[in-house]
């Protein structure tokens, strides 16, 4: 059990609402773990009040934050200084708090590439061509991340077309815009979307085109098994949970307000997973 001193380091995420986020049991783990002198608790706050909010964290002596929806895009731009990774994707998931200062990065993006290679080893974004459902925040850092990394063309497929071309313009890069995901070449097809998610209805997708070395990523965690892995599974095809992307995209940022750089292993995945529904 770590003892909170005095002179505690702190952090949290802000969120409306941020009581279904895991991260303060993911970033306690890690806290636990290493026995830091710090705590990293949930911040709620309606998107009206974050601007005040967020300032006064930075007067109270707050190392950092995490943001989450909705305030992605309003900490981007109350931030002093933005990294390339935020800049890139147009919106802040991880705050620095420095000298009065407010620094911003996005690590969705990493978390996204980190994550897929430990669950389907020996990928690589240069594999072929990749297929992205969705065209929200996490969408546009995801899409970044695999250009960047070599991907040699993606496919963006969303509800509103209109939004995926303006996200294929904003990116830039071998990026094409579809009604219908053209899976018959992919290498990698990934769920950005909130379908699938507990709640919401599932994505139906046919996964028969779709080659036997293709890699199937579903960014939602919640539940970890959604029906798009379970049937990607049942093809034979590699699977990626959301999980991964949300345990290492919390690595940079932990280690910047606490000191410590964290590692994702299996006793970490065991510990988060066991918050969340195994099934819808």
């Amino acid at each position: 059990m770590t003892i909170i001193s005095g002179k505690a380091r702190l952090a949290g995420v802000f969120g409306w609402p941020a009581a279904h986020s895991r991260s303060p049991r993911l970033h306690g783990y890690w806290l636990r773990q290493h026995a830091v002198d710090g705590a990293y608790v949930p911040l709620e706050v309606r998107p009206e009040d974050f601007p005040a909010a967020l300032r006064a964290l930075v007067t109270l002596g707050f190392r950092g934050a995490n943001v989450t929806l909705p305030h992605k895009e309003a900490a981007f731009a109350l931030c002093d200084e933005r990294d390339a990774s935020a800049l890139r994707a147009g919106a802040v998931n991880t705050l620095v708090f420095r000298d009065g200062r407010i620094l911003g990065s996005n690590t969705d993006g990493y978390g996204f590439l980190e994550s897929v290679r430990e669950q389907a080893p020996g990928w690589r974004a240069a594999d072929g061509p990749a297929v992205l459902l969705g065209a929200g925040g996490a969408a546009r850092a995801i899409a970044a991340a695999l250009l960047d990394d070599g991907c040699p063309r993606l496919t963006i497929v969303n509800r509103s077309a209109g939004r995926a071309e303006a996200l294929a313009r904003e990116i830039g890069g071998p990026v094409a815009v579809s009604d219908t995901p053209p899976l018959e070449d992919a290498a990698l097809l990934v769920n950005c979307t909130s379908l699938g998610m507990a709640g919401q209805p599932p994505l139906t997708i046919g996964l028969a085109p779709l080659p036997q070395h293709a890699v199937v990523v579903d960014a939602v965690y919640v539940p970890l098994e959604t029906p798009l892995l379970a049937a990607a599974r049942a093809r034979g095809l590699r699977g990626v949970d959301g999980l991964g992307m949300l345990l290492h995209q919390a690595r940079p940022g932990f280690e910047q307000w606490f000191g410590v750089a964290p590692q994702v292993d299996a006793a970490l995945r065991q510990f988060v997973a066991a918050d969340l529904p195994r099934t819808a």
